[in-house]
C-alpha cells in the first residue's frame, strides 16, 4: 500500500516546486514474538520469547514485554546495558530518533540488539499498515513520535491477546509525564524507569544507575547561578553579534577560572568566577557575552585546585574576591573577559574518579570526585557506599540545576580497587578517551595470512633495494620499527641518502574495517608499561616492522646530496628492502665512535651523522627552534612491572641524526603531495604563538639579565642561544622548557582549507611540512602515503582521498587523538612516579619554573618532575608578597624568582587511601617559622605543551646548547 505526502517549496528565485514523497506500507511485517499465531514468520525472525518474558516485578503478575520510548533509551542506556532487562521492543521510530540524536547511544543500543541473549526486537512500525501514523496539523514532530509509540504499544497488546493459551502484555516504559498521562487515558499499560526498577527483585543496586536528566532537583534552594538564555535568544544573539560562541576550557590550576576559544581565531576570552562560569564544563560549546572593558581582568596568579569545603557553605567567597583582584601594575595585562550566558552543546562523557562519602550515616547522596581536575564534583545517589568507597568508579552527568553547586549524575560501574595498577591504567585510558578495546573480528579478518611471503609479482611492481646496506636506529625494546636509513658514495663524489618507511598503506586498504579502526584510533599511545597500538600487532610488530634481516615492503624517499648536504634531486619509490641490522641509539653511537669498525654500516652511519649535523646547522640558521621538556625513563621490573629506578633520558648524536633525516623526508614529501594535490594534501602546520603567550618567558629572561626577543622565530632562537649562565648550566634548558610552554598546538590540516601563508611551521621554520615517516603509529602518515603513491603512479586514487570535507573531519579527529595520547602518556608517567615514591622520601635539587601568588612550581631535573610548593596558606603564619612586575615572591629578606635553585623534599602522602599525593616541602632556603605540611599534588607537565620538532623522535629531544660567551647577569641577592 502506498501513501503520499505533498510539499511545496519556494526557491530563492521565486519559483515554486511541488514535491511528492512516497511512503510504502505493508501488512506482512512480523511482530517478532514466539507467542504470536497471526504473523507468518520463520524461526529466524522470532526474538521475543514466551519463557522468562521479563524480570520478576512486583508490578506485574503476568508475562510481559517492555516497549521503550526514545528518552528512555537516550537517558537510561546504562540501565539497558544490564543483562537483567530482556524481551524488549524497540519501535523503528525510537531507533531512528536515537540515531539522529546520539551516535554514542545508538552504537550501544545496536550492540544490545545484536546480542541474541538479550532479546531486543526492532519493530518496523513506520511501514506497518496498522501502526503508521500521519503527523496532524499543528502537531510537533516530538508529539507525533510519542503518539506513534503509544499506537505501537496498543497494537501489540491487541495483537498478542489472540493467543488463547498464553497472554502477554506489552508495557510502555517512559519517563515523560505527558506521555504517561496520555497512555493512561488510552488504557495503555505504562510505567517509569524508577517505578519499574524499584519493583524488581534483587535489583536494588540498579537504582544507582538511573539517570536523573529529566528529574527536577528536590527541594527549593537558593539560586547559585544565573539562568541560561533560551535557544532562540542564543541564536538571535549570535546572529546579531551580541553573543559569541566557542569552546569552554577549564583551568587545571584554578577551578574558578577558564577560557573560551574560537575556531576562527587564535584569541580567547577569559572567564572568571563561579557565576560567570555558569555551569559550563570543560569541552562544552557555549555562548558568552563580553563584559564592558572596564570589567576586563587578567588570568589569576593564584593556584586553586579544589574547594575549601567539601560541600556547600561560604568558604569560597574570599577566594573568589581574591581571584578578581587585579593589581594596579597589571592593568596593562588585562584581557577580554566575558560570562557564559548559555550552553549550545554539552560535551559530557563518562568520568572516572572516586566517591567522597557523606558524613551522614545511612545517607544515599554522596559526592563524586573526578580524576580530571578540570571537571567539577558531581552529586550522585548510591546504596553501595561501603563497597564503592575504596573503588575507582565511573559516573555520568545528568543535569546541572541553577540551585545546585554541583551537577547531578548517576553511578555507572566500578573499575577496581584504588591504586591497583590495572585499574589506574584503565582510568587514564578512559579519562583520555583512548580507544583500547581488542581489535574486532572484522578488523582481524583484513590481515594477511601467515606465513607472509614476497611474490615475483611484488618484485616486478616495486623497486628492489635489497642489495643496499640499510639499517634502523630506535630506542631500546622498540618492536614497531617504521623507518630505516642508508647512505652510500656515488661515483661523482656525492652521496645517495635513503629514508625507507614501512609501507603500511599496502596492507591497510581504504574503506576496510582495519582502515576505519586505524582512522578512529589515529595514533599509537605509549604508556610507561604498555603500548596501545593503532593497528593490530601482526602489522605493527611483524609484517610492517622493518626488522633486521627480514625482507619488507617500504616506501622510500631517496636523495642525491653533495658533501655540504645540499639536495641535488629527490625521488620516491615503492620498494622492497632488507635491513642489515636493527640498532638502538646507543649501539649506533658506539659504532660511529669506534674507529676500529670500518664495515659498510659503520661508514654509512658516520656519513649520515656528518650530513645530519650540516642539515641541522642550516635549519637553525633559518630560525628553527630547539626547545626542551623534562623527560624521564623508568626501569621497570620484568615480573611486577613496577618502577625500580628512574633517570632523565639521555640523548646522543644518533638521536639527532635520525631526526634530521625524518624531518627532511617529511618536508620533501609535503612539497610533492602539495604540488600534485594543491587542494587536498594532508599537511601539518604550527601557528605562530600570539605575543601575549611569550610574556612569562620575556619576564623570566629579563629577571636574569637576558633580553628575549620574540618578534620572529629566528630572533627567539638567537635569544635562547645567547641566554647562558656558566654558574647554572641547567638554566638554558629551563628557559627552553619555559619557551615550549608558550607555544601553540601543531595541527594537521587539509591544504584546501587554509591559505598558503598559514601552512608555515613556526617551530621548524619551514614553509610546508607533513608527517610521512611513522605510518605504523600515525594515521596521518597513512593518508600521506596514499597521496604520494598516487603522485608517483604506484596506486590508484579513490573518492574519499580527494574529499576535502571528509579529510578535514579526519584531521579534526587526529588532532584530538594526538593531544589525548600525549596527556595519557604524561598521566602514566605521573602514576609510575607515585609508585616509585611509595616507600621513599628524598631531598632533591630543583629549580623554580613558575612563581604564583601563593605557590612555587618547581622542576626536579633528576626525575623530570614538576610539583607545587604552597607558601601563602592558613597553616603558614608568614606573609609572602607577590610582585606581578617581575613575578617574584618575597618574605623579608627572601625573594623567589623564576629559575632560582631550591631544595625540596619529595614524599608520597598515603593518608588518604582514595587519592594519594606527592608532597613537595621547601628545604632550602630555610625560612624561619615556615613549614608546609600538606597539599601539593605533583603532575607531570600539567600545562599543555607542544614539542615542536615534528619527527619520529618527537619525544626524545633535548636542547643542545653550545658554549656561549659569558653573559654578565644582575641577580638580586638573597
Amino acid at each position: 500500500m502506498l501513501t503520499n505526502k505533498t510539499f511545496y517549496r519556494k526557491t530563492k528565485g521565486g519559483n515554486i516546486f511541488k514535491i511528492i514523497r512516497e511512503h510504502y506500507l505493508r501488512d506482512d511485517i512480523w511482530c517478532g514474538s514466539e507467542a504470536c499465531t497471526l504473523c507468518k514468520q520463520d524461526s529466524r525472525n522470532i526474538v521475543l520469547g514466551i519463557e522468562d518474558t521479563g524480570a520478576k516485578s512486583s508490578l506485574y503478575s503476568h508475562p510481559y514485554y517492555l516497549l521503550l520510548d526514545t528518552n528512555i533509551v537516550l537517558d537510561q542506556i546504562d540501565i539497558l546495558e544490564e543483562p537483567i532487562l530482556n524481551n524488549v521492543i524497540i519501535p523503528q521510530t525510537v531507533l531512528e530518533e536515537v540515531k539522529h540524536r546520539s551516535t554514542n547511544v545508538y552504537k550501544k543500543l545496536k550492540n544490545i540488539i545484536a546480542d541474541d541473549k538479550r532479546k531486543f526486537y526492532v519493530f518496523i512500525n513506520e511501514h506497518h499498515i496498522e501502526t503508521y501514523v500521519e503527523r496532524e496539523p499543528d502537531e510537533s514532530a516530538n508529539d507525533r513520535n510519542d503518539r506513534a509509540i503509544r499506537v505501537v504499544t496498543k497494537w501489540y497488546n491487541k495483537h498478542l491477546q489472540i493467543h488463547k493459551d498464553f497472554i502477554v502484555k506489552v508495557i510502555l516504559l517512559t519517563d515523560d509525564k505527558q506521555n504517561v498521562e496520555k497512555a493512561l487515558k488510552e488504557e495503555i499499560p505504562v510505567t517509569s524507569m524508577q517505578e519499574y526498577i524499584s519493583s524488581l527483585e534483587n535489583a536494588v543496586n540498579l537504582l544507582d544507575k538511573i539517570s536523573h536528566r529529566n528529574y527536577a532537583l528536590e527541594g527549593e534552594g537558593r539560586e547559585i547561578y544565573p539562568c541560561h538564555l533560551a535557544p532562540a535568544e542564543l541564536h538571535e544573539g549570535i546572529k546579531s553579534g551580541k553573543l559569541l560562541q566557542g569552546t569552554f576550557y577549564a583551568s587545571r590550576e584554578n577551578f574558578l577560572e577558564g577560557s573560551v576559544n574560537f575556531e576562527s581565531t587564535e584569541k580567547s576570552v577569559l572567564i572568571q568566577g563561579r557565576a560567570n562560569l555558569n555551569r559550563a564544563i570543560d569541552g562544552d560549546l557555549v555562548a558568552i557575552e563580553l563584559l564592558p572593558e572596564a570589567e576586563w581582568s587578567a588570568p589569576s596568579e593564584i593556584i586553586l585546585q579544589d574547594e575549601q569545603e567539601a560541600d556547600g557553605g561560604n568558604g569560597l567567597e574570599e577566594d573568589e574576591e581574591e581571584l578578581t583582584k587585579i593589581p594596579a601594575e597589571a592593568k596593562s595585562e588585562k584581557t577580554p573577559t566575558g560570562k557564559v550566558v548559555g550552553i549550545i552543546r554539552r560535551k559530557w562523557r563518562q568520568y572516572c574518579g572516586i566517591l567522597q562519602p557523606s558524613e551522614m550515616k545511612g545517607h544515599i547522596k554522596h559526592l563524586f570526585i573526578p580524576a580530571e581536575r578540570k571537571i567539577p564534583k558531581v552529586r550522585i545517589e548510591t546504596r553501595q557506599v561501603d563497597i564503592l568507597k575504596n573503588q575507582r568508579i565511573i559516573v555520568g552527568i545528568d543535569c546541572w540545576p541553577r540551585n545546585s553547586r554541583y551537577p547531578l549524575g548517576h553511578f555507572i560501574r566500578a573499575l577496581g580497587p584504588i591504586g591497583d595498577k590495572d585499574t589506574e591504567n584503565e582510568v587514564l585510558l578512559l579519562e583520555h578517551d583512548v580507544p583500547h578495546s581488542r581489535f574486532s573480528e572484522d578488523v582481524l579478518a583484513c590481515l594477511p595470512q601467515l606465513p607472509w611471503i614476497i611474490t615475483d609479482t611484488d618484485v616486478a611492481q616495486r623497486e628492489d633495494l635489497r642489495h643496499l646496506d640499510i639499517c634502523s636506529v630506535d630506542p631500546p625494546g622498540c618492536t614497531d620499527i617504521d623507518d630505516a636509513l642508508h647512505c652510500r658514495n656515488l661515483p661523482n663524489g656525492n652521496f645517495e641518502i635513503g629514508v625507507h618507511i614501512a609501507d603500511v598503506s599496502h596492507f591497510i586498504r581504504p574503506g576496510t574495517a582495519v582502515d576505519k579502526e586505524a582512522a578512529l584510533r589515529s595514533t599509537t599511545v605509549y604508556l610507561v608499561d604498555k603500548r596501545i597500538d593503532m593497528v593490530p600487532e601482526l602489522l605493527s610488530s611483524n609484517i610492517c616492522s622493518l626488522r633486521g634481516g627480514e625482507e619488507r615492503f617500504a616506501f622510500s624517499c631517496i636523495w642525491e646530496v653533495d658533501r655540504d648536504a645540499n639536495i641535488i634531486h629527490t625521488k620516491f619509490h615503492k620498494s622492497i628492502i632488507k635491513s642489515r641490522k636493527a640498532m638502538t641509539y646507543e649501539e649506533a653511537q658506539l659504532k660511529i665512535d669506534d674507529k676500529a669498525q670500518n664495515d659498510t654500516i659503520a661508514e654509512s652511519l658516520r656519513n649520515l651523522n656528518d650530513l645530519a649535523k650540516k642539515l641541522k646547522k642550516g635549519r637553525l640558521a633559518n630560525g628553527a627552534l630547539v626547545l626542551a621538556s623534562p623527560e624521564i625513563r623508568f626501569q621497570v621490573d620484568k615480573e611486577t612491572h613496577d618502577p625500580i629506578d628512574v633517570e632523565a633520558k639521555k640523548l646522543r648524536e644518533t638521536n639527532s641524526m635520525v631526526e634530521e633525516f625524518m624531518l627532511l623526508a617529511n618536508i620533501s614529501v609535503a612539497k610533492k603531495i602539495y604540488e600534485d594535490f594543491p587542494e587536498c594534501a594532508m599537511l601539518r602546520r604550527h601557528p605562530e604563538p600570539p605575543q601575549v603567550n611569550f610574556e612569562p618567558l620575556i619576564k623570566a629572561g629579563k629577571n636574569q639579565g637576558f633580553e628575549i626577543n620574540t618578534n620572529s622565530g629566528k630572533e627567539l632562537a638567537d635569544s635562547l642561544e645567547k641566554a647562558y649562565q656558566e654558574e647554572n648550566p641547567y638554566f638554558n634548558t629551563m628557559l627552553r622548557i619555559l619557551a615550549t610552554r608558550c607555544m601553540s598546538q601543531a595541527l594537521y590540516f587539509v591544504s584546501g582549507m587554509q591559505q598558503q601563508n598559514e601552512f608555515f611551521h613556526y617551530g621548524l621554520a619551514c614553509p610546508i611540512y607533513t608527517h610521512f615517516t611513522s605510518p605504523i603509529r600515525r594515521y596521518a602518515d597513512v593518508i600521506v602515503h596514499r597521496l604520494l603513491a598516487v603522485c608517483i603512479g604506484a596506486d590508484a586514487t579513490y573518492p574519499d582521498l580527494l574529499d576535502k570535507k571528509k579529510n578535514h573531519a579526519l584531521c579534526h579527529n587526529m588532532n584530538y587523538r594526538h593531544r589525548m595520547a600525549q596527556y595519557a602518556g604524561r598521566a602514566s608517567v605521573a602514576f609510575h612516579t607515585h609508585l616509585f615514591f611509595r616507600e621513599k622520601t628524598e631531598d632533591e635539587q630543583g629549580y623554580i619554573l613558575f612563581v604564583r601568588k601563593n605557590a612555587l612550581q618547581v622542576l626536579i631535573p633528576k626525575y623530570g618532575l614538576e610539583g607545587t610548593v604552597y607558601l601563602n596558606s592558613k597553616e603558614c603564619p608568614l606573609n609572602f608578597v607577590f610582585n606581578p612586575e617581575d613575578h617574584s615572591l618575597s618574605c623579608g629578606k627572601f625573594i623567589f624568582h623564576t629559575f632560582d635553585p631550591v631544595v625540596v623534599q619529595i614524599s608520597l602522602d598515603k593518608s588518604n587511601v582514595q587519592h594519594e599525593k606527592l608532597i613537595f616541602k621547601l628545604v632550602e632556603p630555610k625560612i624561619e617559622g615556615f613549614s608546609v605540611p600538606s597539599t601539593s599534588v605533583s603532575e607531570k607537565m600539567e600545562v599543555d605543551e607542544v614539542k615542536l620538532e615534528d619527527s619520529r623522535n618527537i619525544n626524545k629531544r633535548d636542547a643542545h646548547t653550545p658554549q656561549a660567551k659569558k653573559q654578565k647577569t644582575k641577580r638580586k641577592k638573597k
